[in-house]
């Protein structure tokens, strides 16, 4: 099988996603008063409405129908005020009234929008970059189709379709199988305290194209569903769960193939890996003359493969009418109005705010909001009037040492011993020339490891930097005078050997010598 960017060359992914998200910040379910706890004992919240028992009859919950309205309104999405749920009928034991209440062609939300700013190795998969832009010239601010090239890359503009309610499935447990799966179980239990639990659906149009754009965007609606509160967004308890739907064309073409619907892509890199391997898999079929069938499949990280469920069904097969026991909603623009007030400070907001306030640039500043964690760590390092000089150096701080380390050692950050008053110490020791960046490295690590103050370790390891320029001096001077052999080089313009000299400075200084005024003092005497 090819690789992915061998696949690319020839032939162009379209990909839509479906993400399920279960509005795990309200208390109870979507129809009934019974209780939403994750990992609670099976069948111990459950009750007529959400086991489907006879003459039971559902009552709304107002505050699911408010979060929904809120997730549209941060994703650009128009509220439609007249809306109505309908019954999706299918048998199967995880919905014990077999059919799911759900909304149908016009949804709460409807016509959105996310722009994803993709840059560095993420944009390398979209290797069609420069032919897109106007006149294939590839510049900054040209565009083409759903994109724009940018300094670093490129912004997507993704179309979202609809938001929709609908209620969440029970759980089905399957004994005896690998890994939990129904094929080669000898039985399957099933646990109705997932049943009835307000769920939310975004579906996207089919404007991405590769698997980092995809990845992105789920990155990118799970900042916002966090920043607005609607859910706690656990892909490992299956609160934020992801489909795709992908399909080939040769470059150039612009009908549309035949798609596969991909599950089971409980993880970010789960969703990458497992549309990277479907477009590898549909483009081999292709190239050898098969056919790909509409079909549902399952994505196995363990195999990296995907594996065919079922052939896809249509809407058809569900059988939708209009749920007779819910009457049609019809929100006032005074209520819409209302929700639109108590949101909150948007991940893009917060990056733009960044930029401007602290004179970041826009990379920093996007990367800064990639987790709430540490866009407030940064905002509490800053508060309280810390120079804004020091902003950039602190940022470079969080995005790359602080953000590896955490991700490293599986450590959640308000629990290390990282404060932003460390932080911010460490910055000025930098800033100040009293330690050099490697030990500055150094000084973090020890922070992390000691639990102690950036002045403290700096002091107790005896590492603060001789920036005293007449010591400094008569070093360099004996330095020079002992090596006239590399003097002679480097006045006949082999400038690198400035690296021998600073060597031997650091050296004689064991170490502490301020590099950058060695470095400083050297070409000047060397000059002379």
């Amino acid at each position: 099988m090819k690789k992915l960017e061998e696949v690319l060359r020839d032939w162009e992914a379209v990909i839509g996603l479906e993400v399920h998200a279960e509005l795990t910040t309200l208390n109870t379910k979507m129809f009934c008063g019974c209780k939403l706890e994750f990992g609670a004992a099976p069948n111990t919240h459950t009750c007529p409405v959400c086991l489907g028992l006879p003459g039971a009859l559902p009552v709304p919950n107002k505050a699911a129908i408010e979060s929904i309205v809120l997730a549209g309104l941060a994703t650009n999405c128009d509220i439609e005020k007249h809306s109505m749920f309908y019954r999706k009928n299918y048998m199967y034991p995880d919905m014990a009234k077999n059919f799911q209440t759900t909304q149908g062609p016009i949804a709460f939300c409807m016509r959105g929008h996310l722009d994803l700013d993709i840059d560095g190795k993420a944009a390398g998969e979209r290797i069609d970059l420069a032919g897109l832009a106007v006149g294939e010239s590839g510049e900054p601010g040209s565009t083409a189709e759903n994109v724009t090239v940018t300094e670093d890359g490129y912004i997507a503009h993704v179309g979202i379709e609809r938001i929709h309610m609908e209620e969440d499935a029970g759980k089905m447990v399957h004994v005896g199988g690998g890994e939990g799966r129904i094929a080669g179980a000898t039985h399957s239990l099933v646990d109705y305290n997932r049943a009835g639990t307000p769920l939310i659906e975004l579906v996207t149009q089919p404007d991405l194209r590769t698997p980092e754009e995809a990845r992105l965007f789920m990155q990118k609606l799970r900042q916002i569903y966090l920043a607005i509160g609607i859910s706690d967004c656990s892909m490992e308890e299956g609160s934020l769960r992801c489909d795709g739907n992908v399909s080939l064309r040769r470059r150039g073409s612009k009908g549309l193939g035949t798609k596969t619907e991909l599950k089971n892509m409980n993880s970010f890199k789960n969703l990458h890996d497992g549309l990277a391997y479907e477009i590898c898999r549909q483009a081999e079929v292709l190239e050898e003359g098969g056919i790909i069938y509409q079909e549902t499949r399952h994505w196995d990280p363990s195999k990296k493969r995907t594996i065919v469920m079922r052939v896809k069904e249509t809407a058809d097969d569900y059988r939708l009418f209009p749920e007779p026991d819910l009457a049609p909603y019809d929100l006032t623009d005074e209520w819409i109005e209302g929700v639109r007030a108590k949101l909150p400070e948007l991940p893009d907001q917060k990056a733009k705010r960044f930029a401007s306030d602290f004179g970041l640039s826009a990379y920093d500043a996007r990367h800064l909001v990639d987790h709430r964690e540490t866009a407030a760590f940064f905002e509490s390092c800053m508060a309280n009037g810390t120079d804004a000089k020091l902003a950039k150096p602190l940022a470079n701080l969080v995005i790359n040492d602080l953000s590896a380390y955490l991700n490293a050692n599986d450590v959640v950050l308000d629990q290390s011993p990282f404060t932003p008053e460390r932080a911010v110490a460490l910055v000025k020791l930098l800033a100040e020339d009293a330690i050099s960046s490697k030990q500055g490295k150094q000084v973090f690590a020890a922070i992390m490891e000691e639990d102690k103050d950036p002045a403290t370790i700096v002091e107790e390891k005896g590492m603060k930097q001789v920036s005293d320029t007449g010591a400094i001096e008569a070093v360099v001077d004996a330095v020079i005078a002992a090596n006239p052999k590399e003097v002679a080089s480097y006045k006949e313009g082999n400038t690198k050997i400035i690296g021998f000299f600073v060597g031997q400075c650091m050296k004689q200084m064991r170490g502490q010598g301020n590099p950058k005024l060695i470095n400083q003092t050297l070409a000047k005497k060397l000059s002379e």
